[in-house]
């Protein structure tokens, strides 16, 4: 192999590349994701190190507005990365010119991965560790729904007339994860239309039970990410668990019964 297209392989010309392929459509949180991994060879043999695949999702975060320096009260609304879960290779090999060399991996999919409606983004990164060059990647964007007990309360929701009208995964502290999502529903249609001006919901799924956090609006007084912020100090008070044997068809009437409650 000539020095020349040994240089232009450093500099990812003719280098080996990478593809993943989920095997499922959609993902589910508390599942596991199926992947293909194809390395396809390039212009040359090359020492593959590692391969390294990397489930993440993306969250908002206050953080302060630089000021030259000094230090400043104002922040601004910034996403943040979060990697849910990873996976590497165990061992290195070599890709011959024109070869495809194909693994298969799993990846649990964490039980509090987003749903990926609105502003809620998970993908996969997939690396390869090419010793002296330029490492290769690929990145997809994944479809993730919720479980039966939480697509059931939503659809409750929505039966009700309150739309869903923004997703957003809001940095708190507290949670294993540092960031819930809250979901915004605005009624539409409905016994809430006229009574509220909006609802957000916090969902946190644990071994044992789903926990829901309810903020109810009636003025529209409130800042976004309001309920994470409360969440995350423990002042919220209006929250409601439900056990994960839960049959579906129950849970969105016990949500609707409870919002009745305390509204």
């Amino acid at each position: 192999m000539s020095f020349f297209k040994k240089t232009l392989a450093s500099f990812g010309i003719g280098s080996a590349k990478v593809d993943s392929v989920l095997q499922q459509e959609v993902l589910y949180p508390g599942e596991k994701a199926n992947i293909t991994v194809h390395v396809y060879g390039g212009s040359q043999a090359q020492e593959i190190d590692n391969i390294d695949l990397n489930l993440c999702c993306r969250y908002i975060k206050e953080v302060p507005v630089d000021s030259n320096g000094r230090e400043s009260s104002q922040t601004r609304r910034m996403h943040q990365t979060y990697s849910l879960v990873k996976w590497s290779l165990p061992y290195a090999f070599t890709i011959q010119p024109g070869e495809t060399r194909d693994f298969e991996c799993e990846l649990d999919v964490p039980l509090n991965t987003p749903v990926t409606i609105g502003d809620a983004k998970v993908w996969l990164e997939t690396g390869l560790d090419i010793a002296m060059a330029v490492d290769p990647s690929d990145k997809d964007i994944l479809t993730v729904r919720p479980d039966k007990l939480l697509d059931s309360i939503l659809s409750e929701l929505e039966e009700q007339g309150l739309r869903i009208r923004q997703v957003e995964c809001e940095a708190v502290d507290g949670f294993e994860l540092p960031f819930v999502q809250e979901f915004e529903f605005v009624p539409t249609t409905g016994p809430y239309h006229g009574r509220w001006r909006e609802l957000e919901v916090v969902a946190h799924r644990s071994e044992t039970e789903l926990q829901l956090w309810f903020e109810i609006d009636r003025n529209r007084h409130g800042a976004k990410g309001m309920l994470a912020s409360l969440l995350g100090i423990g002042q919220l008070k209006r929250q409601l668990s439900l056990p994960l044997d839960t049959p579906p068809e129950e849970a969105g009437k016990r949500v609707i019964e409870y919002l009745e409650s305390v509204s």
